[in-house]
Protein backbone atom coordinates (compact mmCIF):
# COMPACT_ATOMS: atom_id res chain seq x y z
CA UNK A 1 0.00 0.00 0.00
CA UNK A 2 2.86 2.36 0.83
CA UNK A 3 4.39 1.74 -2.62
CA UNK A 4 1.05 2.42 -4.36
CA UNK A 5 0.57 5.62 -2.34
CA UNK A 6 4.06 6.83 -3.31
CA UNK A 7 3.32 6.12 -6.99
CA UNK A 8 0.06 8.07 -6.81
CA UNK A 9 1.85 11.01 -5.19
CA UNK A 10 4.55 10.88 -7.93
CA UNK A 11 1.98 10.96 -10.74
CA UNK A 12 0.12 13.87 -9.11
CA UNK A 13 3.41 15.76 -8.82
CA UNK A 14 4.24 15.01 -12.47
CA UNK A 15 0.83 16.21 -13.70
CA UNK A 16 1.14 19.42 -11.69
CA UNK A 17 4.60 20.09 -13.12
CA UNK A 18 3.38 19.56 -16.69
CA UNK A 19 0.46 21.90 -16.12
CA UNK A 20 2.81 24.59 -14.78
CA UNK A 21 5.12 24.21 -17.79
CA UNK A 22 2.11 24.41 -20.12
CA UNK A 23 0.88 27.64 -18.46
CA UNK A 24 4.31 29.22 -18.71
CA UNK A 25 4.63 28.17 -22.36
CA UNK A 26 1.29 29.75 -23.22
CA UNK A 27 1.91 33.00 -21.30
CA UNK A 28 3.29 34.65 -24.43
CA UNK A 29 0.03 34.03 -26.27
CA UNK A 30 -2.61 34.77 -23.60
CA UNK A 31 -3.09 37.80 -21.37
CA UNK A 32 -1.95 37.78 -17.79
CA UNK A 33 -5.29 39.03 -16.56
CA UNK A 34 -6.30 40.77 -13.37
CA UNK A 35 -9.67 41.72 -12.07
CA UNK A 36 -10.36 45.40 -11.68
CA UNK A 37 -12.03 46.93 -8.65
CA UNK A 38 -11.93 50.63 -9.51
CA UNK A 39 -13.94 53.26 -11.35
CA UNK A 40 -15.32 53.16 -14.88
CA UNK A 41 -13.18 54.39 -17.79
CA UNK A 42 -10.33 55.94 -15.81
CA UNK A 43 -9.41 52.76 -13.92
CA UNK A 44 -10.24 49.06 -13.84
CA UNK A 45 -13.92 48.23 -13.51
CA UNK A 46 -15.30 45.29 -11.55
CA UNK A 47 -14.92 42.02 -13.37
CA UNK A 48 -12.96 43.30 -16.38
CA UNK A 49 -9.96 41.63 -17.95
CA UNK A 50 -6.83 43.63 -18.78
CA UNK A 51 -5.05 42.96 -22.08
CA UNK A 52 -1.63 44.56 -21.70
CA UNK A 53 0.30 45.02 -24.95
CA UNK A 54 3.53 44.16 -23.13
CA UNK A 55 2.29 40.59 -22.69
CA UNK A 56 1.93 40.33 -26.47
CA UNK A 57 5.49 41.42 -27.19
CA UNK A 58 5.31 45.24 -27.34
CA UNK A 59 8.72 46.77 -26.73
CA UNK A 60 8.92 50.09 -24.86
CA UNK A 61 11.74 52.44 -25.74
CA UNK A 62 10.33 53.73 -29.02
CA UNK A 63 12.92 52.00 -31.23
CA UNK A 64 11.43 48.60 -32.10
CA UNK A 65 8.19 48.26 -34.07
CA UNK A 66 5.37 47.03 -31.81
CA UNK A 67 2.58 47.05 -34.39
CA UNK A 68 2.03 43.28 -34.36
CA UNK A 69 1.88 43.17 -30.57
CA UNK A 70 -0.77 45.92 -30.52
CA UNK A 71 -2.83 44.03 -33.10
CA UNK A 72 -2.65 40.74 -31.19
CA UNK A 73 -3.66 42.41 -27.94
CA UNK A 74 -6.61 44.14 -29.63
CA UNK A 75 -7.87 40.95 -31.28
CA UNK A 76 -7.74 39.14 -27.94
CA UNK A 77 -9.58 41.96 -26.14
CA UNK A 78 -12.17 42.43 -28.89
CA UNK A 79 -12.95 38.69 -29.03
CA UNK A 80 -13.15 38.31 -25.25
CA UNK A 81 -16.59 37.34 -23.96
CA UNK A 82 -16.33 39.43 -20.79
CA UNK A 83 -15.53 43.06 -20.00
CA UNK A 84 -12.26 43.99 -21.68
CA UNK A 85 -9.66 46.74 -21.48
CA UNK A 86 -6.72 47.12 -23.87
CA UNK A 87 -3.87 48.63 -21.87
CA UNK A 88 -0.97 50.55 -23.39
CA UNK A 89 1.18 51.28 -20.32
CA UNK A 90 3.61 54.13 -19.76
CA UNK A 91 6.61 54.19 -22.07
CA UNK A 92 7.39 54.99 -25.71
CA UNK A 93 6.05 52.60 -28.34
CA UNK A 94 6.82 52.76 -32.06
CA UNK A 95 3.94 51.50 -34.21
CA UNK A 96 3.04 51.61 -37.89
CA UNK A 97 -0.38 51.65 -39.50
CA UNK A 98 -2.89 49.78 -37.36
CA UNK A 99 -6.67 49.25 -37.46
CA UNK A 100 -8.57 48.29 -34.32
CA UNK A 101 -11.40 46.57 -36.13
CA UNK A 102 -14.79 45.61 -34.77
CA UNK A 103 -17.38 44.46 -34.19
CA UNK A 104 -16.33 43.05 -30.83
CA UNK A 105 -17.71 40.16 -28.78
CA UNK A 106 -17.14 41.75 -25.37
CA UNK A 107 -19.87 43.66 -23.54
CA UNK A 108 -19.89 47.35 -24.41
CA UNK A 109 -18.00 49.52 -24.04
CA UNK A 110 -14.56 48.15 -24.81
CA UNK A 111 -11.95 50.41 -23.18
CA UNK A 112 -8.62 51.38 -24.70
CA UNK A 113 -6.39 52.92 -22.03
CA UNK A 114 -3.44 54.80 -23.52
CA UNK A 115 -1.03 55.78 -20.76
CA UNK A 116 2.07 55.67 -22.91
CA UNK A 117 3.48 57.67 -25.78
CA UNK A 118 2.76 56.21 -29.24
CA UNK A 119 5.17 57.20 -32.00
CA UNK A 120 4.26 56.81 -35.66
CA UNK A 121 6.56 55.13 -38.13
CA UNK A 122 8.00 57.91 -40.32
CA UNK A 123 8.44 55.95 -43.58
CA UNK A 124 5.39 56.96 -45.67
CA UNK A 125 5.80 53.92 -47.92
CA UNK A 126 4.63 51.75 -45.01
CA UNK A 127 1.14 53.30 -45.07
CA UNK A 128 -1.25 51.72 -47.54
CA UNK A 129 -3.88 54.43 -46.92
CA UNK A 130 -3.78 57.89 -45.32
CA UNK A 131 -4.43 56.81 -41.70
CA UNK A 132 -2.14 55.86 -38.85
CA UNK A 133 -4.39 54.54 -36.04
CA UNK A 134 -7.98 53.64 -36.98
CA UNK A 135 -10.89 52.50 -34.80
CA UNK A 136 -13.58 51.03 -37.02
CA UNK A 137 -17.03 49.44 -36.82
CA UNK A 138 -17.37 49.38 -33.03
CA UNK A 139 -20.49 49.89 -30.94
CA UNK A 140 -19.37 51.15 -27.52
CA UNK A 141 -15.79 52.46 -27.34
CA UNK A 142 -13.84 54.48 -24.78
CA UNK A 143 -10.33 55.73 -25.57
CA UNK A 144 -8.78 57.29 -22.48
CA UNK A 145 -5.68 57.32 -20.31
CA UNK A 146 -3.88 60.65 -20.75
CA UNK A 147 -1.33 59.27 -23.21
CA UNK A 148 0.03 60.80 -26.40
CA UNK A 149 -0.25 60.04 -30.11
CA UNK A 150 2.91 61.48 -31.71
CA UNK A 151 2.57 61.51 -35.49
CA UNK A 152 6.20 62.62 -35.94
CA UNK A 153 4.96 64.83 -38.76
CA UNK A 154 8.05 67.04 -38.72
CA UNK A 155 9.80 64.22 -40.60
CA UNK A 156 7.44 64.46 -43.62
CA UNK A 157 5.81 67.92 -43.70
CA UNK A 158 8.38 68.99 -46.28
CA UNK A 159 6.79 66.55 -48.75
CA UNK A 160 3.29 68.00 -48.35
CA UNK A 161 2.45 69.95 -51.52
CA UNK A 162 -1.33 70.04 -51.06
CA UNK A 163 -1.22 73.83 -50.87
CA UNK A 164 -0.16 74.00 -54.52
CA UNK A 165 -1.23 70.62 -55.91
CA UNK A 166 -4.91 69.64 -55.85
CA UNK A 167 -3.93 66.03 -56.70
CA UNK A 168 -1.40 65.71 -53.92
CA UNK A 169 -0.76 62.52 -51.96
CA UNK A 170 -2.56 62.73 -48.63
CA UNK A 171 -0.40 62.09 -45.60
CA UNK A 172 -1.74 59.90 -42.76
CA UNK A 173 -4.29 61.21 -40.29
CA UNK A 174 -3.11 60.32 -36.77
CA UNK A 175 -6.36 58.95 -35.28
CA UNK A 176 -9.44 58.07 -37.30
CA UNK A 177 -12.79 56.95 -35.91
CA UNK A 178 -14.79 55.28 -38.64
CA UNK A 179 -18.33 53.94 -38.13
CA UNK A 180 -18.25 54.19 -34.34
CA UNK A 181 -21.50 54.24 -32.35
CA UNK A 182 -21.47 55.42 -28.74
CA UNK A 183 -17.84 56.49 -28.79
CA UNK A 184 -15.92 58.44 -26.19
CA UNK A 185 -12.47 60.03 -26.52
CA UNK A 186 -11.18 61.65 -23.35
CA UNK A 187 -7.97 63.11 -21.96
CA UNK A 188 -5.77 62.18 -24.93
CA UNK A 189 -2.95 64.29 -26.41
CA UNK A 190 -2.11 64.43 -30.12
CA UNK A 191 1.09 66.10 -31.29
CA UNK A 192 2.68 66.74 -34.68
CA UNK A 193 0.30 64.80 -36.87
CA UNK A 194 1.51 64.19 -40.40
CA UNK A 195 -1.85 65.51 -41.62
CA UNK A 196 -5.14 65.73 -39.66
CA UNK A 197 -4.87 64.92 -35.97
CA UNK A 198 -8.32 63.38 -35.44
CA UNK A 199 -10.99 62.43 -37.99
CA UNK A 200 -14.54 61.46 -36.97
CA UNK A 201 -16.30 59.85 -39.92
CA UNK A 202 -19.69 58.09 -40.12
CA UNK A 203 -20.03 58.11 -36.34
CA UNK A 204 -23.17 58.36 -34.24
CA UNK A 205 -23.28 59.60 -30.63
CA UNK A 206 -19.60 60.38 -30.24
CA UNK A 207 -18.10 62.57 -27.52
CA UNK A 208 -14.58 64.03 -27.28
CA UNK A 209 -13.42 66.10 -24.33
CA UNK A 210 -10.32 67.11 -22.42
CA UNK A 211 -8.08 66.80 -25.48
CA UNK A 212 -4.79 68.61 -26.14
CA UNK A 213 -3.87 68.91 -29.83
CA UNK A 214 -0.68 70.67 -30.92
CA UNK A 215 1.44 71.23 -34.02
CA UNK A 216 3.48 74.23 -35.22
CA UNK A 217 1.43 77.01 -36.80
CA UNK A 218 3.31 76.56 -40.09
CA UNK A 219 2.69 72.80 -40.28
CA UNK A 220 0.61 72.00 -43.39
CA UNK A 221 -2.92 70.52 -43.26
CA UNK A 222 -2.69 69.63 -39.58
CA UNK A 223 -6.39 70.15 -38.81
CA UNK A 224 -7.16 69.43 -35.18
CA UNK A 225 -10.51 67.62 -35.47
CA UNK A 226 -12.38 66.97 -38.71
CA UNK A 227 -15.99 65.74 -38.57
CA UNK A 228 -17.84 64.33 -41.57
CA UNK A 229 -21.00 62.26 -42.18
CA UNK A 230 -21.61 62.02 -38.45
CA UNK A 231 -24.54 62.64 -36.10
CA UNK A 232 -24.67 63.79 -32.47
CA UNK A 233 -21.00 64.61 -31.96
CA UNK A 234 -19.97 66.66 -28.91
CA UNK A 235 -16.55 68.27 -28.48
CA UNK A 236 -15.76 70.11 -25.26
CA UNK A 237 -13.03 71.36 -22.92
CA UNK A 238 -10.33 70.99 -25.55
CA UNK A 239 -7.26 73.05 -26.50
CA UNK A 240 -6.09 73.05 -30.12
CA UNK A 241 -3.02 74.74 -31.63
CA UNK A 242 -2.25 73.70 -35.20
CA UNK A 243 -1.30 74.84 -38.69
CA UNK A 244 -4.83 74.52 -40.12
CA UNK A 245 -8.44 74.49 -38.93
CA UNK A 246 -8.77 73.78 -35.22
CA UNK A 247 -12.10 72.10 -35.96
CA UNK A 248 -13.66 71.58 -39.37
CA UNK A 249 -17.19 70.28 -39.95
CA UNK A 250 -17.61 68.59 -43.31
CA UNK A 251 -20.49 67.34 -45.43
CA UNK A 252 -23.19 65.14 -43.96
CA UNK A 253 -22.65 66.33 -40.38
CA UNK A 254 -25.74 66.89 -38.22
CA UNK A 255 -26.34 67.81 -34.59
CA UNK A 256 -22.78 68.80 -33.77
CA UNK A 257 -21.93 70.60 -30.50
CA UNK A 258 -18.62 72.40 -29.91
CA UNK A 259 -18.29 73.90 -26.43
CA UNK A 260 -15.45 75.38 -24.36
CA UNK A 261 -12.77 74.99 -27.01
CA UNK A 262 -9.63 77.14 -27.07
CA UNK A 263 -8.28 77.50 -30.60
CA UNK A 264 -5.05 79.11 -31.72
CA UNK A 265 -2.86 79.43 -33.53
CA UNK A 266 -4.54 77.90 -36.55
CA UNK A 267 -7.23 78.69 -39.11
CA UNK A 268 -10.15 78.93 -36.70
CA UNK A 269 -13.37 76.91 -36.56
CA UNK A 270 -14.81 76.11 -39.98
CA UNK A 271 -17.96 74.73 -41.49
CA UNK A 272 -16.62 73.20 -44.68
CA UNK A 273 -15.23 73.29 -47.08
CA UNK A 274 -18.46 72.17 -48.74
CA UNK A 275 -19.40 71.48 -52.33
CA UNK A 276 -16.17 70.09 -53.69
CA UNK A 277 -17.61 66.67 -54.57
CA UNK A 278 -20.80 65.28 -56.09
CA UNK A 279 -23.67 64.09 -53.90
CA UNK A 280 -22.54 65.75 -50.70
CA UNK A 281 -25.03 65.57 -47.84
CA UNK A 282 -26.39 68.61 -46.01
CA UNK A 283 -24.86 70.12 -42.87
CA UNK A 284 -27.58 70.81 -40.29
CA UNK A 285 -27.69 71.76 -36.62
CA UNK A 286 -24.21 72.98 -35.64
CA UNK A 287 -23.64 74.78 -32.32
CA UNK A 288 -20.36 76.49 -31.36
CA UNK A 289 -20.47 78.09 -27.89
CA UNK A 290 -18.30 79.39 -25.03
CA UNK A 291 -15.08 79.19 -27.01
CA UNK A 292 -11.96 81.33 -27.46
CA UNK A 293 -9.93 82.00 -30.60
CA UNK A 294 -6.38 83.33 -30.23
CA UNK A 295 -4.26 84.73 -33.09
CA UNK A 296 -5.99 82.61 -35.72
CA UNK A 297 -6.02 83.26 -39.48
CA UNK A 298 -9.81 82.99 -39.49
CA UNK A 299 -12.42 83.07 -36.80
CA UNK A 300 -15.86 81.58 -37.40
CA UNK A 301 -15.90 80.55 -41.05
CA UNK A 302 -18.32 78.91 -43.48
CA UNK A 303 -16.62 78.01 -46.76
CA UNK A 304 -18.01 76.50 -49.97
CA UNK A 305 -16.50 75.87 -53.36
CA UNK A 306 -17.65 77.81 -56.44
CA UNK A 307 -19.46 75.78 -59.07
CA UNK A 308 -20.47 73.25 -56.44
CA UNK A 309 -23.29 70.70 -56.76
CA UNK A 310 -26.46 71.52 -54.78
CA UNK A 311 -26.51 71.00 -50.99
CA UNK A 312 -27.38 72.98 -47.86
CA UNK A 313 -25.79 74.31 -44.68
CA UNK A 314 -28.42 75.50 -42.23
CA UNK A 315 -29.28 75.86 -38.58
CA UNK A 316 -25.84 77.03 -37.39
CA UNK A 317 -25.27 78.95 -34.14
CA UNK A 318 -22.08 80.70 -33.01
CA UNK A 319 -22.59 82.12 -29.51
CA UNK A 320 -20.50 83.54 -26.65
CA UNK A 321 -17.21 83.57 -28.51
CA UNK A 322 -14.10 85.52 -27.45
CA UNK A 323 -11.58 86.55 -30.11
CA UNK A 324 -8.10 87.97 -29.59
CA UNK A 325 -6.15 89.29 -32.59
CA UNK A 326 -8.12 87.17 -35.03
CA UNK A 327 -8.00 87.71 -38.78
CA UNK A 328 -11.36 87.50 -40.58
CA UNK A 329 -13.36 87.03 -37.35
CA UNK A 330 -16.74 86.43 -39.03
CA UNK A 331 -16.62 85.19 -42.60
CA UNK A 332 -18.82 83.35 -45.07
CA UNK A 333 -16.76 82.54 -48.15
CA UNK A 334 -18.67 80.98 -51.04
CA UNK A 335 -15.75 81.64 -53.35
CA UNK A 336 -13.41 79.34 -51.47
CA UNK A 337 -10.67 78.03 -53.76
CA UNK A 338 -7.19 77.49 -52.32
CA UNK A 339 -4.17 78.24 -54.46
CA UNK A 340 -3.28 75.38 -56.78
CA UNK A 341 -6.87 74.21 -57.11
CA UNK A 342 -8.82 74.11 -60.36
CA UNK A 343 -11.29 76.89 -59.58
CA UNK A 344 -14.67 76.90 -61.29
CA UNK A 345 -16.25 80.12 -62.46
CA UNK A 346 -19.89 79.22 -61.71
CA UNK A 347 -21.46 80.32 -58.41
CA UNK A 348 -21.68 77.97 -55.48
CA UNK A 349 -24.94 76.04 -55.22
CA UNK A 350 -24.63 75.38 -51.50
CA UNK A 351 -27.64 77.06 -49.90
CA UNK A 352 -26.75 78.75 -46.60
CA UNK A 353 -29.57 79.72 -44.23
CA UNK A 354 -30.47 80.30 -40.59
CA UNK A 355 -27.00 81.32 -39.46
CA UNK A 356 -26.75 83.05 -36.08
CA UNK A 357 -23.82 85.00 -34.61
CA UNK A 358 -24.55 86.05 -31.04
CA UNK A 359 -22.33 87.74 -28.46
CA UNK A 360 -19.11 87.67 -30.47
CA UNK A 361 -16.55 89.96 -28.80
CA UNK A 362 -12.86 90.73 -28.71
CA UNK A 363 -10.38 92.05 -31.26
CA UNK A 364 -9.92 91.79 -35.00
CA UNK A 365 -6.46 91.82 -36.55
CA UNK A 366 -8.11 92.55 -39.90
CA UNK A 367 -9.72 95.88 -40.83
CA UNK A 368 -12.67 93.85 -42.15
CA UNK A 369 -14.32 92.23 -39.15
CA UNK A 370 -17.48 90.88 -40.81
CA UNK A 371 -17.28 89.60 -44.38
CA UNK A 372 -20.25 87.77 -45.87
CA UNK A 373 -19.51 86.68 -49.45
CA UNK A 374 -22.53 84.61 -50.44
CA UNK A 375 -23.52 82.98 -53.71
CA UNK A 376 -25.28 85.22 -56.26
CA UNK A 377 -27.31 82.20 -57.40
CA UNK A 378 -28.37 81.17 -53.88
CA UNK A 379 -28.02 84.18 -51.56
CA UNK A 380 -27.59 83.50 -47.84
CA UNK A 381 -30.94 83.59 -46.03
CA UNK A 382 -31.73 84.65 -42.47
CA UNK A 383 -28.26 85.53 -41.24
CA UNK A 384 -28.42 87.09 -37.76
CA UNK A 385 -25.75 89.30 -36.17
CA UNK A 386 -26.60 90.10 -32.54
CA UNK A 387 -24.27 91.77 -30.02
CA UNK A 388 -21.11 91.88 -32.11
CA UNK A 389 -18.24 93.84 -30.51
CA UNK A 390 -14.91 93.59 -32.34
CA UNK A 391 -12.21 96.21 -31.79
CA UNK A 392 -9.35 96.70 -34.22
CA UNK A 393 -5.95 95.37 -33.03
CA UNK A 394 -4.02 95.15 -36.31
CA UNK A 395 -0.84 96.89 -37.47
CA UNK A 396 -2.41 99.56 -39.71
CA UNK A 397 -2.18 102.80 -37.77
CA UNK A 398 -4.64 104.63 -40.03
CA UNK A 399 -7.37 102.13 -39.22
CA UNK A 400 -9.25 102.91 -36.01
CA UNK A 401 -12.35 100.76 -36.38
CA UNK A 402 -13.21 97.53 -38.12
CA UNK A 403 -15.72 97.49 -40.96
CA UNK A 404 -18.18 95.03 -42.42
CA UNK A 405 -19.09 93.85 -45.90
CA UNK A 406 -22.08 91.82 -47.10
CA UNK A 407 -22.88 90.59 -50.59
CA UNK A 408 -25.82 88.41 -51.65
CA UNK A 409 -26.94 88.01 -48.04
CA UNK A 410 -30.17 88.77 -46.19
CA UNK A 411 -28.95 89.89 -42.77
CA UNK A 412 -30.72 90.95 -39.59
CA UNK A 413 -29.03 92.96 -36.84
CA UNK A 414 -29.63 93.52 -33.14
CA UNK A 415 -27.90 94.71 -29.98
CA UNK A 416 -24.34 96.09 -30.12
CA UNK A 417 -22.95 96.33 -33.65
CA UNK A 418 -19.21 96.94 -33.84
CA UNK A 419 -18.40 97.07 -36.71
CA UNK A 420 -21.48 98.94 -37.96
CA UNK A 421 -23.97 96.84 -39.93
CA UNK A 422 -23.15 96.38 -43.57
CA UNK A 423 -25.53 97.91 -46.05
Amino acid sequence: MAIIARQIMFYLFLLGSLALVSCRANAAFHPVVRRGRGGFGGGPVPGETIFNVLQYGAKPGGKMDSTEAFMQAWVAACHWRGKARLLIPEGDFLIGQVTFQGPCNCPTPIIVEVAGNLKAVTDISEYSSPEWVTFEDINGLIVTGGGTFDGQGDSVWQYNDCGSNSNCQLLPTSIKFNSITNGNLRGIKSVNAKSFHIAINRCDRFRAFGLRITAPEDSPNTDGIHISSSNFVKISKTKISTGDDCISVGQGSTNISINKVTCGPGHGISIGSLGKYQDEKDVVGIIVKNSTLLNTDNGLRIKTWPGSPPSEAKGILFQDIIMKNVKNPIIIDQLYCPSGSACRSQPSKVKISNIHYRNIRGSSYSPLGVNLMCSPEFPCQNVELFDINLQYSGPQKKVSDVSSSCSNAKVGFGGIQIPPPCQ
